[in-house]
């Protein structure tokens, strides 16, 4: 449990074979980069690029300066592997309808 002089949040980190959640005590003033850094989850993943990472707090992507609340989840964005934007234009471009939930209509079972 946090002290008066802390904070307590989180910081999460998922990939298709592991996901993680750290809980830390932190002070009042720390910004989303240093909570990064403190939790040792750069060390535990090194995949993870400190010069390009992409990281939000329960779901909104924030800038590494953004100071903590009492209770913030900070979470760590893997990049895209494909653009969805691109993944749609070719499947236009194929011919291929999509159904609810995303797969084509046009598949054969």
């Amino acid at each position: 449990m946090a002290s008066a002089e802390q904070i307590s949040i989180e910081v999460a980190y998922a990939r298709p074979d592991e996901q993680i959640v750290l809980k830390l005590d932190v002070a009042p003033d720390t910004s989303m980069q240093q909570a990064i850094e403190q939790s040792g989850i750069l060390e535990r993943f090194p995949e993870i690029d400190p010069e390009k990472l992409k990281a939000g707090i329960f779901g909104k992507l924030k800038k590494l300066t953004q100071t903590l609340q009492q209770g913030d989840r900070v979470e760590i964005y893997r990049p895209l592997i494909a653009d969805p934007k691109q993944v749609r234009k070719e499947r236009a471009a194929a011919g291929k309808r999509m159904k609810k939930g995303g797969g084509s209509l046009d598949e054969t079972s």
